[in-house]
């Protein structure tokens, strides 16, 4: 008890969240960002780690922060499973848009481990209902996420195994921020849904044009605006349209 005689609260001890990692956070209004506040859990996602599988009632939302990044995964009946999109800093991971039961159509997996914020569904809910400007900028955001899905159905079905992974790597390295990605060969097969063989051959390629340098689970960007030649459209397309669509949230 302090000398005049008030007891601080659990809450009022709780140490401020800082949202600055989190770019779609970092975009609501001080308000806005009031309300969902107490709500927020620091936690620390692990690469590999499933946020949720098809199916499942996704209780919970994760903000990446800073470098972390996860992928929203179609899985077959056998096991096999295919990148639908990726998700940085720039976005939420899981209760973008439905209100209620909210059975995953996906998997979602972290790919880049590290800082996340995380909040039950159902205070985003609340919050979304009670500040229109708020489920606003949510509402533009899932309208971003799901042009990025239906531009990797084109991409899928249109382009070479050296676009996509061209696209896929500039990509993750948008929101990794950094010329070194943590990824091995393997999962970048796994991503997009090609042999390891032929993603060996490809980035094979792509290091000895000097676009890229591959280490030992790692991939180096060291020639990006030649990896963006390399790549198809599909890449531009999304981010003028995330930009376009979301100008207060910059990858």
């Amino acid at each position: 008890m302090s000398a005049s005689g008030f007891v601080p609260s659990i809450a009022d001890a709780r140490p401020r969240v800082d949202r600055r990692g989190n770019r779609l956070l970092g975009a609501l209004s001080g308000r806005d960002f009031a309300v969902l506040e107490p709500h927020l859990e620091p936690v620390r996602l692990e690469r590999g780690q499933v946020l949720f599988e098809p199916g499942d009632d996704v209780a919970t939302t994760h903000f990446p922060c800073h470098r972390t990044m996860a992928s929203l995964l179609v899985v077959t009946r056998d096991g096999r499973e295919v990148e639908a999109a990726t998700i940085g800093r720039e976005g939420a991971v899981g209760g973008i848009v439905s209100e209620g039961h909210k059975p995953a159509f996906g998997r979602a997996v972290v790919q880049i481990g590290g800082e996340a914020l995380a909040i039950p569904t159902s205070h985003l809910e609340a919050a979304k209902t009670g500040s229109p400007r708020f489920g606003d900028l949510f509402s533009r955001y899932a309208d971003a996420l799901l042009a990025q899905m239906m531009q990797s159905v084109a991409c899928n079905a249109l382009h070479s195994a050296e676009e996509r992974a061209s696209r896929w790597l500039l990509a993750t390295h948008d929101r990794a921020g950094d010329r070194m990605i943590q990824l091995t060969q393997e999962s970048l097969a796994e991503m997009l849904g090609l042999q390891r063989t032929t993603v060996t051959a490809v980035t094979a390629g792509l290091q000895a044009r000097g676009l890229i340098r591959t280490h030992r689970g790692r991939v180096e960007i060291v020639d990006r605006p030649g990896l963006e030649r390399a790549s198809c459209e599909c890449y531009r397309a999304v981010e003028d349209h995330f930009a376009a669509l979301l100008p207060e949230v910059d990858v």
